[in-house]
């Protein structure tokens, strides 16, 4: 029986819960949820097995891109979910299996390029398997596969799983998260300090079906230049053993907390994090909060690989990011001004296919990593119009990147531009209680120079592209 049809079968009897776009790096890396096992340890392996937790999820999703004049325009209907079991606690142990499927339910031809400038749909196919765009049906995925041993409140997990931290997380706004393979640490014997480190050797990027080395998943997703202008040519390319990483969270008074992230990828770069986060009450609704970051990289090695236009990181080179967020919290509203500044050292590189940016200026569907000397500016606010059931979001930034011929610091050829979204969470109750639907709108606006030449125009400026989700858990 292959997993395709397990995954069916056990989807049609158990019961599921679906997980929302977009979870904040702070939190648990949580893609399922459901019943909490019983904290009293099972008495044999079978008893562990026989009060295990089954969770899954079904889920929708309609996307849309909508470019400027003639040139193509796409659309994508994906429908899909997932299953995992995990055991109850035999002396702390616990085993974890899971997997995934998805569907085409209609689609545009992912595989056909714009006639104009020969570009692939670039949001649409993240539904799919990007390493594949002909294969757009029966996709499944083992996701989860790890051996985990549980003591007062750390745990240290073996295998398959998913993680969540600033540079390496679950990026989840497809139809499935990405996943890594290795072995990782959470040690949270103290209340306010905590260690979170892991050794990664396998990856599963978000939008493949397949498990790659972590040398292997480096430019499965777009891969743009080189700083001279070439074509990068990494994929497949870069030497490594893979990644470390230690992350510490330390927190005090209730008002402070420091973030100390540190990724070292073997033989290409080093990358390290610092935020420090204040809160102040005005009162007993009001919040005043600020938050500072600091991000460094630095060469290791050759980059990947000893010729240079197959390294990933140059050899010797580095980049500064730096980030500024002044916030207020009052009853149902949250309002939060940021800034980015990368650098013109260098480009601000981390493998699009390993997770999202940490930089305080992040919106959906777009990102500031290729890029250097970068000005980032961003206003938010989120309404919450129904406790915990309605919620309405809005976001508006301006980023000023280098010119679109500066391949230098300029990796995908963007120009400067600004983006609007709007987001609209909804969760039903009584009759459809467990049915949560999101709409999210992302619009982009050329602010620079395209030189009349639409490869730096289509799926990036002049455009929106429309997302509608269907979550049901139950």
């Amino acid at each position: 029986m292959n997993l395709r049809i397990l995954i069916f079968l056990c989807w049609s009897i158990w019961p599921s819960f679906v997980f929302g776009q977009h979870q904040e790096v702070s939190e648990d890396p949580l893609p399922y949820k459901g019943k909490v096992n019983a904290e009293k340890d099972s008495l044999s392996i079978l008893s562990a097995f026989r009060h295990g937790k089954v969770n899954g999820h079904f889920r929708y999703f309609f996307m849309a891109t909508n470019n400027t004049r003639d040139l193509s325009d796409y659309f994508a209907n994906a429908a899909g979910g997932g299953i995992r079991f995990e055991t109850a606690s035999f002396y702390g142990f616990r085993f974890a299996v899971g997997g995934s499927y998805v569907f085409n339910i209609a689609s545009s031809d992912l595989s056909i390029p714009d006639s104009t400038t020969g570009t692939y749909s670039r949001y649409e196919l993240g539904l799919f398997d990007v390493d594949d765009p002909e294969t757009t049906t029966g996709l499944d995925r083992l996701e989860e596969l790890y051996l985990s041993y549980t003591w007062s409140n750390s745990q240290i997990l073996f295998g398959r799983q998913f993680i969540n931290t600033p540079f390496i997380n679950l990026q989840d706004g497809r139809m499935r998260p990405g996943a890594v393979e290795g072995i990782v640490l959470r040690f949270r014997e103290w209340e306010h300090f905590s260690i979170e480190s892991g050794l990664l050797y396998a990856m599963s990027p978000r939008s493949t079906d397949q498990w790659y080395r972590v040398e292997n998943s480096i430019g499965l997703y777009s891969s743009g230049v080189n700083p001279d202008g070439s074509k990068s040519d990494y994929l497949g390319h870069v030497n490594t053993a893979g990644i470390g990483y230690i992350g510490i969270v330390a927190k005090w008074r209730e008002k402070y907390s420091l973030h100390g992230w540190d990724v070292i990828v073997d033989n290409v770069m080093n990358t390290a994090l610092l935020q420090v986060d204040l809160s102040q009450k005005l009162s007993n609704k009001d919040q005043l909060v600020f938050s500072a970051q600091v991000i460094r990289q630095d060469g290791v090695g050759n980059g990947g690989n000893e010729e240079t236009d197959k390294t990933y990181f140059p050899e010797n080179g580095k980049s500064m990011a730096y980030g500024l967020k002044v916030g207020y919290k009052s009853g149902k509203i949250e309002t939060s001004l940021n800034y980015s500044r990368i650098t013109a050292d260098g480009r601000y590189l981390m493998p699009r296919e390993w997770g999202r940016d940490p930089l305080f200026t992040f919106l959906p569907r777009e990102r500031n990593e290729g890029f250097g000397d970068v000005h980032a500016i961003l206003g938010k606010i989120n309404y919450t119009l129904v406790p915990e059931r309605f919620t309405l979001g809005l976001g508006l930034g301006h980023y000023q990147l280098p010119d679109v011929k500066n391949t230098r610091l300029n990796k995908y050829g963007m120009p400067s531009y600004m983006q609007a979204n709007l987001e609209i969470r909804y969760f039903f109750s009584g009759l459809l209680e467990g049915l949560d639907v999101q709409y999210l709108l992302a619009s982009k606006f050329n602010a620079g120079e395209t030189y009349s030449n639409d490869k730096y125009v289509i799926n990036k400026v002049e455009m929106q592209v429309h997302n509608l989700v269907l979550n049901f858990h139950f």
